[in-house]
């Protein structure tokens, strides 16, 4: 079994939370760890950058001058990309980027992420988070009392909206759900605090994603 210390809203220590190590990955994974970051950074760019070739610039077919006898060199349509304006040689086109990643390696990857954050002593896990207002000071005060500086990750069981609301003006601070918690978001934030329900739901996860029985 592993140990992670459970705190209250006030940093004292409140108990602690076992972890079956069967449901832990520290042997395998890092190449699938790998692959789920280029994916999602990968799935994240829009690839809509798109220039303009020389066929396709607005212009006419006018010759700019004669070819001959104005002691100046030979030049053709003012679509040139040798013009100001003109085309652009090679350029970007809109492109998808996105990379595909199968169930079962994704699933590893999450495993390897959350056993190396347990592993690391950066998972706190608090008996709840609450705050008495949706303000960016309430929030501030709590992460002052866990002892958390950004940038941390803040795990619910469910979305809070006042939880979200007072969190988006601190920078390099984000709040999150166990549901939709991604390994991206595991490995980006050094410290990461999580409910006591958000972390028996994030242990059901890591149960169904390596196949073992309740």
């Amino acid at each position: 079994m592993s140990k992670l210390p459970i705190l209250n809203q006030q940093g004292k220590a409140a108990g602690e939370y076992d972890i079956a190590d069967e449901l832990l990955t520290y042997d395998k994974g890092l190449q699938a760890l790998q692959d789920a970051v280029v994916r999602y950074r990968a799935n994240c760019r829009q690839g809509s950058a798109s220039t303009l070739g020389k066929g396709e610039v607005a212009g006419s077919n006018r010759k700019l001058w004669k070819q001959k006898g104005t002691g100046r060199a030979r030049t053709g349509l003012r679509q040139s990309p040798v013009w100001r304006g003109g085309g652009v040689v090679f350029g970007p086109k809109p492109r998808d980027y996105s990379k595909a990643q199968n169930r079962q390696e994704a699933r590893l990857a999450f495993r390897r992420a959350v056993s190396e954050k347990i592993a690391g002593g950066e998972i706190k896990v608090v008996e709840d988070l609450e705050i008495a207002e949706a303000k960016t000071k309430a929030f501030a005060s709590l992460m002052s009392n866990l002892g958390v500086q950004a940038p941390a990750l803040f795990i619910t069981h469910e979305v809070k909206a006042d939880l979200v609301r007072a969190a988006r003006n601190i920078p390099r601070v984000e709040v999150t759900t166990s549901d939709n918690v991604h390994t991206y978001q595991l490995l980006r934030y050094p410290t990461i605090v999580i409910t006591r329900e958000a972390m028996a739901a994030l242990e059901e996860r890591l149960r169904k994603s390596k196949g073992a029985k309740a």
